[in-house]
């Protein structure tokens, strides 16, 4: 597969759920405080949005890159 479509593709399906989900979260574990063997921690959540121009970014450029790019064949 050419690494044109490739990158294409990535972009077609990273703006498609960028849509879809609009964003994602994650859970970053902290030590708040060790002393000896004792350990208190704390679990921080954090939410990431991802704009809405990025998601149709993604698929505008990546249908242009799949329309247009690669299409050269030696």
């Amino acid at each position: 597969m050419n690494p044109v479509k490739l990158i294409a593709l990535l972009l077609l399906i990273g703006g498609a759920l960028a849509l879809a989900y609009g964003g994602f979260s994650y859970t970053q574990n902290t030590t708040v405080a060790k002393v000896g063997p004792i350990s208190i921690n704390a679990e921080e959540k954090h939410t990431v949005n991802i704009p809405l121009w990025a998601g149709i970014g993604g698929i505008v450029v990546g249908g242009l890159l799949l329309a247009v790019g690669g299409g050269r064949k030696d």
